[in-house]
């Protein structure tokens, strides 16, 4: 099953980035757009791995600091389009910490430079040279969830662990 920690993201913060999302398509922004069902932020990615029961005990073995999560701006990793979080060092602490617990115990994980941002849409055009204004919107963080990705009639669904 393919797994990842992610934050759950609040019905505020989805409904803010939901909007963003509108603003991006009318101002021509053509792409892959994520369901606002699908919003999240990505801690660490695992990929295929078949012990989800590993992972929850190593997830509960890093402690979660709780913390404030605002959005902040946008940006891209190629032709995908972001929406980051204002700089956040209990976030970036506990990314390394359970990164480095999961590789501990054998459990593959992206071992990329941490960048908190939040996919809006994928293999997307028309957007250089736009300006995207990140509405205000902030939660508070109190847990991670490991999470699993399906593909079903054509799109993906992410649940719950």
């Amino acid at each position: 099953m393919r797994l990842f920690i992610a934050i759950a993201l609040s019905d505020e913060m989805k409904k803010a980035l939901t909007g963003l999302m509108h603003e991006m398509k009318k101002q021509g922004i053509e792409g892959s757009y994520v369901p606002a069902r699908n919003l999240h932020m990505t801690l660490a990615f695992i990929g295929e791995y078949d012990d989800p029961g590993k992972v929850k005990q190593v997830l509960g073995e890093v402690p979660l600091p709780e913390f404030r999560l605002s959005l902040a701006d946008t940006g891209n990793f190629g032709n995908l389009l972001w929406a980051g979080v204002k700089g956040n060092q209990k976030l970036k602490t506990y990314v390394k910490g359970l990164r480095e617990a999961l590789a501990a115990n054998g459990i593959p994980c992206d071992r990329e430079k941490f960048v908190p941002h939040i996919t809006l849409a994928r293999k997307t055009s028309g957007w250089k040279g736009r300006q995207l204004r990140v509405p205000k919107a902030e939660m508070t963080v109190k847990e991670a969830s490991l999470m699993k990705s399906e593909q079903k009639n054509g799109g993906t669904i992410y649940r719950t662990l």
